[in-house]
């Protein structure tokens, strides 16, 4: 690469909170790629970008980390213990990516935040408007960037939905469907540590939650706004079927149009699929405009394998290579790649143009202009995690025998508020505006 750049002169640190299923996926596939090529664009030159330190609960999997790696990685800190995400902090940090359990988000990022650290959060974000709050307040006040991770966004089949949205070819969505099934492994077996009392819709829903408001949203000139929620969902193979751990949910968003109309949009979601399934995951999605229709299936979209003694399990039958996969390319390199990696690439490309892009008294408007990406940025979030705010305690009031209940948004008594069946009865979720 040809550059006038001191290629010693400008890095990035990276801490990493969380070693399980999406760090393995595409975390550890971007910094090794990351450490054998670095960072390059125009706007900031070239930029070396080092995993410094891991943290997690025990340790194990950071200590198998550094022994599979070897060279690909580089050295790391392994943190562990009740004090990990306090030695990661104590190293020479410059961006933190938060990819724990969904309820434990909130805590490494604040702190992090609170160390002046720019923050990468895996969706959801946070599970409540009042920690969101907290959060961007923080990193208004340390001057770093706040982001979240919406992969699904970056998938090439969204990317033209939106852009179809965008340029005025498909108008006025009247109605959606959208379903993301996984299978029990997920539920029985990966998060078996840390599912009780957790749902499948905060885990997964938020990716179309995200893709709707997105796709359809205030951003747009005649957007709709979001104004209601309502959820229901089933009980009794992942847990009791009286308890409070989710099988699956069945999701639905009413959105408001400033002309009066609304469109509704269900989202449909589990983690019981039999592993047998021929694919990873079922995903599919419709979406009906007052001029089309927009079907995908991400399940179906071109390839098909049978492979004796592999076929369903070690190898999907109908596997999603656009996601992430790993590649012999035609020159002869080995590669992981996907958009399930370019859009934690992207990340670090905007941490980089902020510190790297200009002269240091420019760098709150490289900041400004960071902030300002909806699809990423925290201030962007707040749909999103109102929904998933208003179906926990939706679903909560379900388990404690209350099922029906609705949440209304932005309405006189408050941002979000839960009404139940029967008797006046509200329940103030949230008394600001989403």
């Amino acid at each position: 690469m040809q550059t006038s750049v001191n290629l010693n002169a400008h890095r990035l640190r990276a801490g990493m909170v969380g070693l399980g299923m999406i760090f393995d996926e595409t975390y550890r596939p971007l910094f090794e790629q990351l450490h054998r090529e670095g960072l390059y664009r125009r706007g900031f030159g070239f930029v070396s970008v080092e995993l410094t330190a891991v943290a997690s609960r025990t340790g194990v999997r950071g200590e198998r980390l550094r022994q599979s790696a070897g060279s690909r990685l580089g050295p790391f800190v392994n943190c562990s213990g009740d004090k990990a995400i306090e030695q990661l902090l104590a190293q020479p940090v410059d961006v933190v990516c938060v990819a724990t359990p969904d309820d434990r988000h909130f805590d490494a990022a604040r702190r992090a935040l609170q160390a002046g650290k720019h923050v990468l959060i895996e969706k959801p974000s946070v599970l409540r408007l009042q920690e969101l709050d907290e959060l961007q307040a923080l990193a208004q006040k340390q001057h770093v960037l706040a982001k979240v991770v919406y992969h699904k966004l970056a998938d090439p089949d969204h990317k033209k939905l939106r852009t179809h949205v965008v340029e005025g070819v498909l108008r006025h969505v009247n109605n959606g469907y959208c379903s993301l099934l996984e299978p029990k492994q997920i539920s029985g077996q990966q998060f078996a540590e840390w599912i009780t009392g957790r749902n499948p819709g905060t885990y997964v829903a938020v990716h179309y939650i995200k893709l709707i408001d997105f796709t359809f949203g205030p951003a747009l000139p005649d957007g709709a706004r979001l104004a209601r929620i309502h959820a229901t969902g089933q009980r009794g193979l992942v847990g009791p079927a009286n308890g409070p751990t989710w099988d699956s949910v069945q999701l639905q968003m009413i959105y408001s149009y400033p002309d009066g109309r609304e469109a509704a949009f269900d989202i449909h979601t589990s983690w019981v699929t039999p592993d047998n399934f021929p694919g990873y995951v079922e995903q599919e999605v419709q979406f009906r405009f007052d001029n089309g229709v927009w079907n995908a299936h991400q399940r179906k979209r071109g390839v098909e394998v049978t492979v004796e003694g592999q076929t369903p399990h070690a190898i999907k039958n109908t596997p999603n290579h656009h996601y992430n996969a790993t590649f012999l390319e035609p020159w002869g390199e080995r590669s992981q790649r996907g958009y399930g990696i370019e859009v934690l690439h992207r990340f670090f490309e905007e941490a980089a143009y902020v510190e790297f892009g200009g002269p240091a008294d420019e760098r709150e408007e490289r900041l400004r202009q960071m902030r300002a990406l909806t699809y990423n940025d925290l201030s962007a979030d707040r749909p999103t995690v109102a929904t998933v705010q208003a179906m926990e305690a939706i679903l909560q009031r379900h388990a404690a025998g209350q099922p029906g209940c609705v949440v209304s948004v932005n309405e006189p008594l408050g941002g979000l508020v839960l009404r139940a069946p029967g008797p006046a009865e509200v329940e103030v979720l949230y008394p600001g505006s989403v």
